[in-house]
């Protein structure tokens, strides 16, 4: 008897507590706005909407977003406290809810069934069609999340997001307009109207920024960059230098606008952020000449300027070869991983030996995955993933072309036919 579920079955469940309270948010806000337009309110209350709508959109581009999901850079605890208490007031989940289906849906992107705000799926199902269902997440468990769980300030946060959400983002407003005679209306635009616009600004993201604007980096997903966006998101509608998911820019040059990247490096010249990670400059410029040689060859519409262009812009990097790498056998595999605390992490990735120790902290995974697929001499308690070919050929990802020049530049060695493991 077949045990094949039919498609009615396969179809996510509506997540009830979920939409009710989004959609009420919605309704409660338009009809505050019909009780008391902006004219009828107070200047202060006004004020305060605007200074909740910015200090939660950057709890969430510069706390949720740069600094837990990429970890683009690290941050002291008070920092971290700030950030986390801003970004609940933002009401998007908890830190550890929304890093995690971030990573998701880098590791996915655009994968219709795993991206959890895939924009494959239509412009309406990224920006908030996706609230309305259960998630399953089938792949949770292929992202990495020790950091989060060893983070007392998110653990504590998810812990108590609901009370914390509530008092910051409902309670607070209507206490400070108490203080000047508009509790109500603070309560109204500074509880309910800046919650939309939080909420819609960083949906945003997920959904325009994939649908209208420019791609100078990459065009491997369909991430693009819009100023228009980037004014409205704190700097995050330069969406597609997001090609550099590490980096905590969301634009390398002085003219991006992204006032979340100049916070950060003023908190790191006040000593409360450091070790800020940048895209290495010949990576960028090697994705800048990429995509300006696909465009000249659009032009052009003939294949003759395709093989040139691809020919000159590309510094060689796909015509490498691996001939002139040593080539090894197992033994001296074994002997240059090491042991105790000083192995080397090491992945046997299509026959070649990649040494990725100085990258388990910029790989966008974590390193917690790069361990897993590492080279285990034979007889280690721990003898799994010893060939790591299948999870970076395809299996778990499709790899940028950033990535795979980065593979070439730290392969270190080939390994012999006898010796494929």
């Amino acid at each position: 008897m077949s045990t094949a579920k039919n498609p009615s079955e396969r179809r996510p469940k509506v997540w009830w507590s979920n939409a009710i309270f989004f959609l009420s948010i919605h309704f409660a806000a338009f009809y505050g706005i019909y009780r008391r337009p902006y004219w009828t309110v107070s200047t202060p209350s006004l004020l305060l909407a605007l200074v909740i709508w910015q200090l939660s959109c950057f709890g969430i581009t510069v706390g949720y977003h740069r600094l837990y999901s990429h970890r683009a850079f690290r941050a002291t605890l008070p920092i971290r406290i700030v950030l986390a208490a801003l970004g609940a007031m933002g009401f998007q989940g908890s830190i550890k809810w929304w890093c995690l289906r971030h990573r998701l849906h880098h590791r996915f992107t655009d994968d219709p069934v795993h991206d959890p705000y895939a924009a494959s799926r239509g412009l309406f199902f990224s920006h908030m069609g996706w609230i309305f269902f259960k998630p399953k997440y089938e792949k949770l468990d292929e992202v990495d999340k020790d950091d989060l769980d060893n983070d007392p300030v998110v653990t504590f946060q998810h812990t108590y997001y609901v009370p914390i959400a509530i008092a910051l983002g409902f309670v607070m407003p209507w206490l400070f307009g108490a203080l000047w005679g508009d509790a109500t209306g603070s309560f109204i635009w500074g509880g309910l109207v800046s919650r939309l616009a939080i909420w819609h600004c960083t949906f945003c993201v997920n959904s325009l920024a994939h649908w209208e604007g420019l791609q100078p980096y990459t065009d491997e997903n369909t991430s693009r960059g819009n100023v228009i966006l980037a004014i409205l998101t704190c700097g995050e509608g330069n969406h597609n230098f997001h090609a550099f998911p590490h980096d905590f820019r969301s634009g390398p040059s002085k003219l991006d606008w992204d006032p979340s990247k100049w916070i950060i490096v003023a908190l790191d010249k006040l000593g409360l952020a450091h070790e800020l990670n940048r895209a290495r400059d010949k990576d960028i410029q090697s994705a800048l000449s990429w995509m300006k040689s696909k465009h000249h060859h659009d032009a052009q519409s003939s294949s003759s300027s395709s093989e040139s262009s691809s020919g000159t812009s590309d510094e060689g990097e796909d015509s490498e070869t691996t001939d002139e790498l040593p080539l090894w056998t197992e033994r001296e595999l074994s002997e240059y991983v090491g042991e105790g605390k000083t192995r080397r992490c090491v992945l046997v990735i299509n026959e070649r030996v990649v040494d990725v120790s100085v990258y388990l902290n910029e790989h966008p995974g974590g390193p917690t995955l790069l361990r897993k697929y590492a080279y285990k001499p034979p007889g280690d308690s721990k003898d799994i993933g010893r060939n790591a070919t299948w999870a970076f050929m395809g299996g778990m990802n499709k790899h940028s072309r950033a990535a795979n020049r980065r593979l070439q530049e730290i392969t270190v060695a080939r390994m012999a036919e006898a010796s494929q493991l």
